[in-house]
């Protein structure tokens, strides 16, 4: 009786120990995969601003990311008829959002995001896609003028009238310019598609000089284009290096979002992650490769699940050997 006691007390010993084994090999493999949250387990709602000549579907590719990735996002459209006026309406929109916010903006965007997130503590992140950052009392026309670029000669100049009398004058992207200048990186006849379908920018947007400069109180990450020929990269550089963004170069022309959308995606996502860590900076280095950040994460989860899966065996191992009576 004392030996059949002895083994079935035996085998409930390995079967606990395995148990405890699979649960720690579990626990660690979904703590690896498990998604940043921000203020208490709120995941960022993720904003995204347009720039001129383009639209909200512009960053279709990278919402598709985003979402699959398990985050709320929104494209909202963006007037593009003067700094002061774009920036009011687009931090409108940012309070009509609850919890935490990772706002980014791609070329004029980029100005737009710089002045709506002012004063709003919701927004945690800031991150630029080939974007303009000025700084308070500059314009995109004064930040181009410093860093001349191709799209100085490949604009037309429309004028409009509006309602109660308001009128101005709209520029528009030459259509035999649209491939050369603003998507290169794109089959002509897909730039042929954004040459019909842009939205013009009144040149208030970028003759209107920045008030404030969110960037110089809120982490920023930023993308800078190799092959940019809207924005000089020289330009998009020294913006992020001023503001102390976290900053990927990759070679693209203007429209990155719509050519790389996995590149964008990526700090996007970096910028949310570090949201969750309540960081008053960047916590990665100041250069990098898109993408490097949630690679690493996951070696660290796949070196981690392997760590505990050794431990598990020699815990295993261990188990009392076989008596013979």
């Amino acid at each position: 009786m004392r030996t059949s006691a002895d083994s079935g007390s035996r085998r409930r010993i390995r079967r606990s120990r395995t148990a405890a084994a699979g649960c720690a090999v579990a626990a660690l493999c979904t703590a690896g995969v498990a998604p940043a949250a921000a203020d208490g387990g709120t995941r960022p709602t993720i904003v995204l601003i347009h720039g001129a000549f383009a639209d909200g579907s512009s960053w279709n590719g990278v919402i598709e990311r985003l979402e699959s990735h398990g985050y709320t996002v929104m494209a909202p459209a963006n007037p593009l008829r003067g700094l002061y006026s774009d920036s009011a309406y687009i931090a409108s929109v940012l309070k009509s959002v609850k919890g935490p916010i990772v706002l980014a903006g791609h070329s004029y965007g980029g100005a737009v995001i710089s002045t709506a997130a002012e004063g709003n503590p919701q927004v945690k992140s800031l991150v630029y896609i080939s974007a303009l950052m000025p700084d308070v009392g500059e314009s995109g026309m004064s930040l181009g003028a410093r860093f001349p670029s191709a799209l100085g000669t490949a604009t037309d100049s429309v004028p409009y009238q509006a309602g109660d009398g308001v009128s101005g004058t709209d520029l528009y992207l030459k259509r035999d310019k649209v491939h050369s200048v603003f998507a290169a990186c794109l089959p002509e006849s897909q730039a042929n598609l954004l040459a019909v379908t842009q939205r013009p920018a009144a040149t208030t947007a970028f003759s209107e000089t920045a008030k404030v400069a969110a960037w110089k109180t809120i982490p920023s990450w930023a993308l800078v284009g190799r092959q940019d020929m809207t924005i000089n990269p020289a330009q998009e550089r020294f913006e992020a290096e001023r503001a102390h963004s976290h900053t990927v170069e990759i070679n693209s022309c203007h429209v990155s979002l719509i050519a790389h959308p996995d590149a964008v995606a990526d700090l996007i996502l970096q910028a949310a992650g570090a949201s969750a860590t309540g960081s008053d900076r960047p916590t990665l280095a100041s250069t990098g490769v898109a993408g490097s950040g949630r690679g690493m994460a996951g070696l660290a989860g796949i070196a981690g699940a392997s760590l505990v899966s050794g431990a598990a065996a020699v815990l295993l191992s261990r188990r009392p050997g076989r008596r013979t009576h």
